[in-house]
Parts: structure tokens; C-alpha cells; sequence
């Protein structure tokens, strides 16, 4: 049941138009300021949804969010002697 996901960051002229976007994915977040909407979909849906936005004549431009592309586990990776010695304290 559960699918792989992406955000897809859709930067807009005005936010009039949220409303449209909806249709494309869940709305995760939507700057006021900086007009932009952060928009969650499947992956097999994601090529499709940014050159249909890309066609909108409100929309300046769409990114692709590169997360699930990235390595999250880490190698390698030794902890702070100092911050080991605090948590065996209790700081």
C-alpha cells in the first residue's frame, strides 16, 4: 500500500491559483511570501504533473524535490568523544 513519494516545489505569479494545483497532489505547504506551493505525489506521476504545470500561465517555474534520490545512511560516521561523555551523564 505504500508508494514512493516526491515533492514537487511550484513557484506561482500570484497564489490565486492554488485552488488549480490541488488536483496534481496533496498540498504539503504554501509560502505566502515567496509564492510557492511544495506539492507531494507519486514518483510514476511526477515527468507528467511538472510539464502539465510548466503549461500553466501561472506558473513561473517547477523543481523537482531531489530527496528520494539521496543517500540518507552515512558511513563512517563516528560520534563527538565530548558529546558521548554528556549523554552518559544526563545534560
Amino acid at each position: 500500500m505504500s508508494s514512493n513519494r516526491q515533492g514537487i516545489i511550484v513557484w506561482l505569479h500570484s497564489l490565486k491559483q492554488v485552488k488549480q494545483i490541488k488536483r496534481f497532489g496533496n498540498i504539503h505547504y504554501v509560502s505566502k511570501k515567496l509564492k510557492y506551493a511544495v506539492i507531494y505525489m507519486d514518483m510514476e506521476r511526477v515527468e507528467g504533473a511538472i510539464s502539465r504545470l510548466q503549461a500553466m500561465p501561472f506558473v513561473r517555474k517547477v523543481e523537482p524535490s531531489y530527496k528520494p534520490f539521496l543517500k540518507t545512511e552515512f558511513e563512517n560516521s563516528k560520534p563527538d568523544k565530548a558529546k558521548e561523555y554528556d549523554y552518559k551523564i544526563g545534560i
